[in-house]
């Protein structure tokens, strides 16, 4: 990637949406008032193959994320309430710039002229497991982290 000259900002939100629905009007309206270059974006529970609404309402932007009902569709009919997901969305103008470097369930890890940027949502109490998962997710970053140095 090409180094980036020393006045290089970006303005960049965190939100999480608590439902693509519940958090749209939301991010549509900093669209619209700060215009972010990044959105990292927790809960908006949507499911891969509707991952596709971030592109279609905010066309301004490309989406980088994942849906972390996959592993609960596969295994049969979605039952009870939805839950997690991240994405980031980046403004079209970073594309050229812009590297994913991974994409899981519980975070996002992308590369944006020279820099790194981490999009996480860790499991809330009451997760079986919570401070395993917990774990696992930070030593990932830790390593991608790493590798990125």
């Amino acid at each position: 990637m090409a180094v980036v000259n020393s006045n290089f900002e970006l303005n960049i939100v965190s939100f999480n949406m608590k439902g693509f629905h519940q958090g749209f009007s939301v991010v549509s309206d900093l669209v619209e008032q700060c215009k972010p270059d990044l959105f990292l974006l927790q809960e908006h529970w949507l499911t891969s193959d509707r991952l596709y609404m971030f592109d279609k309402f905010f066309s301004g932007y490309f989406n980088v994320g994942s849906s972390a009902m996959s592993k609960t569709i596969e295994k049969g009919m979605l039952r009870g309430r939805p839950f997690g997901g991240v994405t980031v969305l980046i403004n079209n103008s970073l594309r050229m710039v812009t590297q994913t470097i991974h994409c899981d369930e519980r975070y996002v890890v992308i590369e944006i002229a020279n820099y790194l940027f981490v999009n996480v949502y860790l499991p809330c109490v009451g997760i079986c497991d919570r401070l395993m998962i917990c774990d696992d997710i930070l030593y990932d970053i830790c390593a991608w982290y790493s590798a990125f140095r």
